[in-house]
């Protein structure tokens, strides 16, 4: 017996007390799904952290979290704009508010608009460098939804994305980006690209049935040393990065927790059941939480 997979939108907490015509609009932005911008903003404190940043720059903790939420936001109405028709033959997100009707065309615009409005508030708060960087994300933003038709490793065109706030906060912090950044940044990929193939485990059937390419369907029965893999090279690269600004042993036991935590992840993880990717994938909250106290404690000991 085949367990349905979880529905990809869900009208709960918060979200229950708004009024019914703005509901299609936060679940369009997944406000009901928070994970998301938790990774996204993940990668910018971990620099700012990382780069001694978390004394001298901590107002940006805050404006990096109101810009994670915004931009998570708008990438995901971006997204569904143009997945609209593949979202309607996929049974986990045939009722997202465009693929079901729910939310005109226009009217998701408008929206995507308005929370790029937010993401500008919090570009002007960065130094020229940082505000270049950031805007430099675009092209690769614009771009993500079409990767799923094109190549077997969208994930890590995801990870390119989602990682991208380390650069933005690292040169927040020093006005450049030297090595260690970019050990962070790469770091940061290969985490996005393993938990995004766990999240992708959901939807193997349909993406096959219609045509959409995953890293879960190019891995197939090898997904979970796949995954290993990549989480085996996300802290190899982070503890790269942490040995070029404190070169310690010590300082790189502060990964331990979260690699303890990764590596239940990937003993854990049963492939098979729709329901066990998406707890082992929203995981990744604490994942990333563990990962931060390694930076900000190796950071603020600086």
């Amino acid at each position: 017996m085949t367990t349905a997979p979880l529905p990809d939108t869900e009208t709960r907490g918060l979200l229950a007390l708004l009024p019914a015509a703005a509901r299609p609009y936060a679940l369009l932005a997944r406000f009901d799904r928070p994970i998301g911008w938790w990774l996204l903003y993940w990668p910018c404190p971990y620099a700012l952290a990382l780069s001694g940043g978390l004394r001298t720059h901590w107002p940006l903790v805050l404006w990096m979290l109101l810009g994670a939420i915004a931009m998570r936001g708008a990438g995901c109405v971006y997204n569904d704009i143009v997945d609209r028709d593949l979202d309607a033959q996929v049974a986990r997100t045939r009722g997202r508010p465009l693929a079901s009707g729910a939310v005109s065309l226009k009217a998701a615009w408008a929206w995507l608009l308005a929370l790029c409005a937010i993401g500008l508030v919090v570009l002007v708060q960065l130094n020229l460098l940082s505000a270049l960087i950031a805007i430099g994300s675009l092209a690769l933003v614009a771009a993500y939804p079409f990767m799923k038709r094109i190549t077997w490793w969208p994930q890590a065109w995801l990870g390119l994305v989602f990682s991208w706030g380390a650069l933005v906060a690292w040169a927040a912090v020093d006005d450049a980006l030297p090595l260690p950044a970019f050990l962070l940044y790469f770091g940061c990929v290969a985490w996005v690209i393993g938990y995004d193939t766990i999240y992708a485990l959901q939807d193997v059937e349909d993406d096959a049935l219609v045509g959409i390419r995953s890293s879960a369907r190019a891995m197939g029965a090898a997904v979970r040393p796949g995954v290993a893999l990549f989480y085996a090279l996300t802290l190899g690269l982070w503890a790269a990065a942490i040995w070029q600004v404190r070169p310690d042993v010590l300082a790189l036991a502060a990964l331990a927790p979260v690699a303890l935590h990764l590596c239940w992840q990937v003993v854990a993880l049963k492939p098979a059941d729709p329901q066990d990717p998406l707890t082992k994938f929203r995981s990744n909250r604490d994942a990333g939480l563990l990962a931060f106290l390694a930076f900000a404690t190796v950071g603020l000991a600086g």
